[in-house]
């Protein structure tokens, strides 16, 4: 199953009474559940899994009945609240694959939330569209919508379980689509009344980060000092703005798109900005001579392999789940002395700047801005908490990802101050109300 285009296993779903699926954890010292028999070896799957699976509440999985896309909702711990997260539009070569990447967005979620003292919990939602491409649209601008219009009936089923909100492969556009169907959705676009794309906040936060590691290394700030980034999308050309401003004398960018590396070199035309595109795949700029390498890009570019062609002292960068295997590739940065700066550490701005927009819109919100304060600024501050973490690895002689686990998980625990524990029971009364079923 596990082999199984998701496309594939979509149609199976289908092709029973209930296009549903649901694996019930959480439950420490008993294994994982499935909602029927027929996927005990999924459920099985996630309990002999300690790298990818880590305790997680639920994993939702079923299909629109119309466009026939597969759609999966992870939900890691629930103590902070409601599971929070963005929807991630994008193709995948089997299930596994698809499984995986949920499970550790989920998790990096809940890191997020809970560092960034928001009361919030981890989740993340996956699309596999069939036919789709890294980022394209379907031919037929209808056939986009209809798979956003059912993953939003999708996401109202769970009944406030999780939040969603944009992500890799999706737009402003796709949000407003999901926006209209469901009332569970966050980052929606400004003429709804929402706080919009959040990539400019997400760069100025990983901005932050970098500054926080240069110091703690002693090194300065980010003038003069030279910027390896894989990925100039939204969030990387925001970046590469921010570290001109602050007088970084060098930026190297590998990116995919022709027409992007066009137009970030003549945005930037007084500045020593050099892209390369590269096909999908190439990873030479992992090796790129810098003073941070800045993956910018999908997660799992960093494993034994490119960790040890790294040739710059700090890695801190916008990419979620960048390590291939979490533990130990930390690790092994730690015994090349690189300075690693966990990416939920970095880049929670997206998920500041539009987790509480239902609490209305305001101009320089110094409940948002508060995040991105420096040293002597709010003690949970991107920049404080980044020295807080280097300091306690440092210190501990343990990794930067042990430290900052050590740290997420003591604030995760904490039930919400007015839900408890909320959206745990929601989660079982689903399982006992027979969800799969429909």
């Amino acid at each position: 199953m596990l082999e199984l285009r998701p496309e594939v296993f979509a149609e199976q779903l289908l092709a029973r009474a209930h296009s549903r699926v649901m694996v019930l954890g959480g439950d420490q010292g008993v294994r994982p559940r499935a909602s029927d028999p027929e996927f005990d070896s999924l459920a099985d799957f996630f309990a002999d899994d300690p790298r990818d699976f880590r305790g997680h509440e639920a994993v939702f999985l079923g299909v629109g009945p119309e466009s026939r896309a597969l759609f999966g909702v992870f939900i890691h711990q629930t103590h902070r609240g409601q599971a929070q997260g963005g929807v991630r539009f994008w193709p995948y070569n089997d299930l596994e694959q698809f499984l995986r990447d949920g499970l550790r967005l989920a998790v990096g979620m809940g890191r997020k939330c809970a560092l960034a003292d928001l009361w919030w919990a981890g989740g993340k939602a996956i699309i596999a569209a069939p036919g789709e491409t890294p980022g394209s649209s379907p031919g037929n601008p209808a056939a986009r919508e209809c798979i956003f219009r059912e993953f939003a009936a999708f996401v109202t089923s769970l009944r406030g379980v999780y939040i969603t909100a944009q992500d890799a492969g999706t737009t402003p556009d796709d949000m407003e689509v999901i926006f209209r169907h469901t009332r569970f959705a966050t980052c929606i676009p400004e003429r709804v009344g929402g706080s919009g794309n959040p990539s400019a906040m997400t760069a100025k936060g990983v901005i932050r980060a970098m500054e926080a590691a240069l110091d703690f290394c002693g090194m300065g700030g980010l003038e003069g000092k030279q910027i390896a980034m894989q990925g100039a999308g939204n969030v990387g050309s925001h970046m590469i703005e921010g570290l001109f401003e602050r007088g970084a004398a060098r930026v190297v960018v590998a990116e995919l798109g022709k027409a992007q590396c066009s137009h970030l070199v003549s945005r930037f035309p007084a500045h020593f900005l050099e892209m390369r595109q590269v096909d999908r795949g190439d990873r030479e700029i992992l090796a790129e001579p810098a003073d941070i390498l800045c993956p910018n890009a999908l997660g799992g570019v960093l494993d034994a392999k490119t960790i040890e062609s790294i040739n710059a002292p700090i890695v801190c960068g916008a990419a979620n789940n960048m390590l291939v295997d979490e533990r130990r590739d930390a690790r092994q940065l730690l015994a090349r002395g690189i300075t690693y700066v966990p990416d939920y550490l970095a880049n929670r701005m997206g998920i500041v700047a539009c987790s509480n927009e239902q609490g209305g819109n305001l101009a320089d919100d110094a409940f948002i801005l508060r995040h991105l304060e420096g040293e002597s600024g709010w003690d949970n501050s991107i920049y404080n908490v980044t020295q807080r973490i280097l300091r306690r690895a440092a210190q501990a002689g343990i990794s930067t990802t042990e430290a900052a686990e050590e740290l997420a998980e003591e604030r995760a625990g904490v039930p919400h101050p007015v839900w408890g524990r909320r959206t745990r029971e929601i989660i079982l009364s689903l399982w006992e109300g027979g969800w799969a079923r429909g």
